[in-house]
């Protein structure tokens, strides 16, 4: 039984160490830029509405917007010793900062619900869920953290966000979160291991994380709760 136990160990552990290194041609690094400048606005945009119902002034929604916004792909480059991508190309700053501001204008004018943040949070979850795993998988990551540090640059913004806010993380306790994104970056992996167009394969895989996330929190599909015997 132990020997048995010991060789399933090995060759998960064998499985989980494969790497799958993308070579980084200009089609996939225009993809990535443009999946993480969609990721920065509209994530900077779900931290706005975030900290709006918080009635902060100006300076404190753009520390918000920016933190959400910036922060996943901040930890990820640290965590990946790749230079920080809103340092290397100040636009993805300037994005967030713009789309703080335009927010902050457009709330005056417009009605907004107080849970219309969850849209872009769910993009922002299905963006840079994708952006993170391609940067992990083009740096050589193996598949299974470069699936996992997308869920951390998807993630981590929102939960950023939210203890800034002083709320408890959406993430911890929202109906399917880190789950969906987690999912969403296996199958983004697995298609481009089908040799799917990587275009093709961040948009199938991003709009799954974006439509399960939104039908989890219709429906609010929850992961089980921890909880003691009684």
């Amino acid at each position: 039984t132990q020997s048995n136990l010991f060789n399933l160990l090995t060759t998960l552990d064998y499985l989980a160490t494969i790497s799958m290194i993308l070579e980084p041609t200009d089609n996939l690094l225009q993809s990535l830029y443009w999946i993480t400048l969609i990721a920065v606005i509209v994530s900077s945009t779900s931290g706005v509405l975030k900290a709006g119902f918080k009635q902060f002034d100006l300076f404190g929604v753009i520390i918000i917007a920016v933190a959400t916004g910036l922060g996943g792909g901040s930890l990820r480059d640290m965590l990946l010793d790749r230079e920080v991508f809103w340092i290397r190309d100040q636009v993805f700053f300037i994005a967030s900062l713009l789309s703080a501001i335009a927010i902050f204008l457009l709330a005056r004018l417009v009605a907004i619900p107080p849970r219309f943040f969850l849209i872009p949070d769910a993009a922002g979850l299905a963006t840079f869920g994708i952006a993170g795993t391609l940067v992990s998988l083009m740096v050589g990551a193996p598949w299974l953290v470069a699936s996992f540090m997308g869920v951390m640059t998807g993630t981590m913004g929102g939960i950023f966000r939210d203890v800034l806010s002083n709320e408890d993380p959406v993430v911890f306790q929202s109906p399917l979160y880190a789950t969906v994104c987690w999912a969403g970056s296996l199958l983004f992996i697995l298609l481009l291991q089908l040799d799917v167009d990587v275009t093709l394969a961040a948009s199938a895989a991003g709009a799954f994380i974006f439509a399960t996330r939104m039908l989890a929190i219709y429906y609010n599909i929850t992961l089980p709760k921890f909880r003691f015997k009684s």
